[in-house]
């Protein structure tokens, strides 16, 4: 934990190294040397203070370090890396987002970020760090584009705070980790919001369509998720716009929002348009509709116990997900069992994901605000405030009343929550002088502490390091403060000194967290300072993987090639297999168990072309998918069980030669 916080010591004593009257050279001083040249890379542009650009290099390169450490030995969530893995094997796969490689069925989302996961397989092979690669340089990316729309706004050292709170989060840090597609969404939210703001300081239509553009291809990576910020960025340019008119700015609007459904929709369509015969089955839905798929199951569905698919009507139930499902709620594994309300993401492993600077970013949007009260319709800094406060605020609300919430999912709540953060930090740095901005500062980094101690559990064995240096950075802060209001005590370095360690006592609670993420090598679905149990299995199946790749490949190798190795009830359970050997692992039931696919006479068919042989029933319970239900009465009980501990279900092997077919 210890690199985080000296890392991230250097990079903020690059960021106040102007401050303190240590003046970098000249961006644009003239410099003919070799030397120079090579480090050019490194100087700020003319319209950027000189110390900008090398301190947002080091917060950059702080955020790569930080999710591209032990990479090699992540945690890779199978579903979607034995899915990443079919599509890179053929372009029908690849463009129709298949599950498997037969192509039977698609993945259950639309495949936008796993598209360049399986581009990142193709070129390099199918490696842990050639899966986590794209979401390390998609992270590193958006907090550059961070730092480029705060700057807009607010000048470059808001930019450099607002990248580091977000460089330094516990939640963009697990998310960056792992395989999940939320982080090319962010990302291309951040760039549709720092087009907005472009939008918004031009009045030029082109900017907003490009933003109405972005949100479209961020449906493609996470679906109806990316809609939420559009109220924001809307909002933003309606009311502070630089066009007089303001049916002009709701014609730019509606031209904004037909090209953002148009992009949106048009990965469905086309696909739609395909006969459902030369495509793989539309997961989640239960008449092959791509469109049930995303407003249904991965849409209304989300916000009710159905999970979508399995309460729409289809007939079909997976023993093996359901058991699996009721076991982690009921052992508190995971956060599924966490039920909704207003107050969850306040507290427990909701809270130590994201709510160390949740207090900062609404204090400094209302300050913001307060400040910006009587300025003109146009102005920028608070139409970039009221766009990163309405995405908080109606994210926020989301999360609290939706079910089935994965820890990584609060990594949307960043991006505005760093913003605001860092439009109020350097708002204050510019005030400090004032007695009113420096007694707020004690009490916010005193509240700020103060939620630090209660998010950090008291189970963990490095809560009184944590505590300790939060509580005494946090009375250094007030002491500091609280003096400089007394009279003939306000010297430029007590002006400096104060505002400084209370915006490290406000930081210190995440950056701590974010150590813990990195030193433990956690995953997109722990928490920091979860219980052990939690963690445990994680990360044992990241250790086993590479032991358990070559078992099945030895496995997998003795099976003819047009032959599935194995058939297995849902595409959950088939993706460990299909992720560790790229062969076909015939899923039925698709995700949830309830998607008709396959159909029972194609099952037959394959049976007696002998493309399907051995097969795995969940034997106890007994399932009900009636493809599974055929093997048990027409093919041959091996005699081979196995129990799976996190499912507490049974399985039965089964052999499906037909009997007038030759052994082989």
């Amino acid at each position: 934990m210890l690199w985080w916080i000296g890392a991230s010591g250097g990079c903020i004593g690059v960021l106040t190294e102007n401050n303190l009257g240590v003046d970098a050279p000249a961006s644009n001083d003239p410099d003919t040397s070799s030397w120079s040249r090579a480090l050019h890379f490194w100087r700020s542009p003319a319209d950027q203070p000189a110390w900008a650009r090398p301190a947002l290099l080091c917060i950059a390169a702080l955020a790569g370090l930080a999710y591209a450490w032990r990479l090699d030995q992540a945690y890779l969530e199978a579903f979607y890396g034995g899915a990443a893995r079919s599509m890179s094997l053929n372009l029908h796969n690849f463009f129709f987002g298949a599950a498997d490689p037969w192509g039977t069925v698609s993945v259950d989302k639309i495949p936008g970020a796993l598209w360049i996961q399986a581009l990142s397989i193709r070129i390099f092979g199918f490696h842990v760090w050639s899966m986590i690669l794209p979401q390390v340089v998609e992270g590193i990316l958006t907090v550059l584009v961070l730092y480029r729309a705060v700057r807009r706004v607010a000048g470059a050292g808001a930019g450099l705070v607002a990248a580091l709170v977000l460089a330094g989060s516990p939640v963009v840090i697990l998310l960056d980790r792992g395989n999940i597609a939320d982080t090319l969404l962010i990302l291309l939210l951040v760039l549709a919001a720092d087009a907005t703001i472009r939008a918004c300081q031009t009045g030029q239509l082109r900017s907003l369509l490009w933003a109405g553009v972005l949100v479209g291809f961020a449906f493609q990576a996470k679906m109806l998720q990316a809609w939420l910020v559009v109220p924001a960025l809307f909002l933003a340019y309606l009311v502070a716009a630089p066009v007089a008119s303001f049916l002009r700015r709701v014609w730019h609007l509606i031209a904004a929002g037909v090209a953002l459904l148009v992009v949106s929709l048009s990965w469905m369509s086309a696909v739609s348009l395909v006969p459902q015969s030369s495509r793989p089955y539309a997961d989640g839905s239960c008449n092959n509709s791509l469109f049930t798929q995303v407003f249904s199951y991965n849409g209304f569905g989300r916000l009710s116990y159905s999970l979508g698919g399995l309460g729409d009507g289809c007939s079909r139930t997976s023993a093996w997900l359901l058991t699996s499902r009721s076991t982690s709620v009921n052992e508190g594994v995971g956060t599924f069992g966490i039920a909704p309300s207003w107050d969850r993401l306040l507290s427990g492993p909701f809270g130590r994901d994201a709510a160390w600077l949740l207090l900062p970013a609404v204090v400094s949007a209302l300050w913001l605000f307060f400040l910006d009260r009587r300025a003109p319709r146009t102005d920028l800094r608070r139409a970039a405030v009221m766009l990163w406060s309405v995405w908080l605020i109606l994210t926020f609300l989301f999360f609290t009343s939706g079910h089935f919430l994965n820890s990584y999912y609060l990594a949307a709540l960043i991006p505005p929550v760093a913003a605001l953060c860092g439009m109020g930090a350097w708002e204050a740095w510019q005030r400090r002088r004032l007695p009113a901005v420096r007694a707020a500062l004690a009490v916010l980094a005193v509240a700020t502490v103060a939620i630090t101690v209660a998010l950090v559990p008291g189970y963990v064995g490095v809560r009184p390091f944590v505590v300790g240096s939060a509580v005494v950075v946090g009375l250094a802060a007030v002491v500091v403060l609280v003096n400089s209001l007394r009279k003939g005590h306000d010297s430029s370095r007590a002006l400096m000194l104060g505002p400084i360690l209370a915006g490290l006592a406000m930081l210190l609670g995440s950056f701590w967290a974010s150590g813990v993420v990195v030193s433990e090598g956690l995953s997109p679905f722990d928490s920091p300072y979860e219980p052990s149990t939690v963690s445990t299995y994680y990360h044992q199946v990241a250790a086993d993987f590479p032991a358990t790749q070559q078992k099945l490949g030895r496995n997998a190798s003795t099976v003819p090639p047009e032959r599935a190795v194995n058939v297995f009830e849902t595409t959950q359970k088939a993706g460990d297999y299909i992720m560790a050997t790229g062969r076909e692992y015939l899923p039925v039931g698709g995700f949830g168990g309830a998607t008709p696919s396959t159909t029972l006479p194609t099952f037959e068919h394959l049976v007696a072309e002998q493309r399907v042989r051995r097969v795995t029933v969940v034997t106890q319970p007994m399932t009900s998918e009636p493809d599974l239900r055929w093997v048990v009465q027409h093919c041959t009980d091996l005699g081979l069980t196995s129990y799976d501990k996190e499912s507490h279900a049974t399985s039965t092997m089964f052999d499906c030669l037909p009997s007038d077919a030759p052994a082989s």
